[in-house]
């Protein structure tokens, strides 16, 4: 009963969102004139081959967001293939308001489909600029299972050149309880440092060298040595950036 009363929340406040980003779809005219626009932007993140012992990834990142000045929709994806299994997806579907000049407050739905069982979360978070232009998205999602996931990320960018930027990332996760079927262990889960050097064509198209590594913690490490995975892994990637 809890369960499907949860479920019925996370429905509840993602139709609250559509229907409150639907209304900043109505047009506002001053002077006769449109002075607030819908425009919209499509970020690749991540488009990347990253180079293992075994099986090689392939990652995808990307966001794209639709509205007005105060007022968007955010779409969010995070995809991992290995042997052409899609072995992880999560999306995200989300409202998003400007509370400040440079910080959106966001609310919505996150779904991951893979790994299996799939989950539902009601998603909670601020994303935007830190001091010294950090790019930052922390969010709070709550599974209508009752798990909870705490989720950070940073980025900066340092150009090296006109075209050449040097962009540093981090991640870290933690989690309320344990999901073995998850392969999750409760509390610190799991970080991850990336650092990327990429080279602009333009400012929309960018490809891109690096590495990244991953460390598991506590029973998630566990969990990843009882399948025959790795704690801690390092990784060289090849990939791109795009947006438009």
């Amino acid at each position: 009963m809890k369960k499907l009363k949860l479920k019925k929340s996370l429905f509840s406040a993602v139709v609250s969102a559509a229907m409150i980003a639907s209304s900043i779809s109505s047009p506002i005219f001053a002077g006769g004139m449109d002075d607030d626009p819908i425009i919209g932007k499509v970020i690749i993140d991540q488009l990347e081959q990253r180079f293992t012992d075994g099986k090689d990834p392939y990652i995808l990142e990307a966001q794209a967001w639709v509205g007005r000045d105060l007022n968007k929709l955010w779409f969010k994806i995070d995809s991992e293939w290995v042997d052409g299994e899609n072995e992880e997806l999560e999306v995200q579907a989300l409202y998003s308001r400007a509370i400040d000049p440079y910080w959106d407050l966001q609310i919505g739905w996150r779904h991951n489909a893979r790994p299996t069982p799939s989950q539902d979360w009601l998603a909670l978070g601020f994303q935007g600029l830190a001091p010294y232009w950090v790019e930052v998205d922390a969010a709070l999602f709550i599974a209508d299972s009752g798990q909870v996931n705490a989720r950070v990320s940073a980025e900066y960018e340092m150009m090296i050149t006109q075209q050449l930027v040097l962009a540093p990332e981090a991640s870290i996760n933690f989690y309320s309880k344990n999901d073995a079927q998850q392969g999750i262990g409760s509390g610190l889960s799991d970080t991850q440092l990336g650092l990327r050097l990429r080279y602009e064509i333009n400012r929309e198209f960018a490809p891109y060298i690096g590495v990244n590594w991953t460390q598991k913690y506590g029973n998630t490490a566990d969990h990843a040595r009882d399948e025959g995975g790795d704690s801690s892994n390092v990784q060289g990637l090849v990939g791109i950036r795009a947006w438009f």
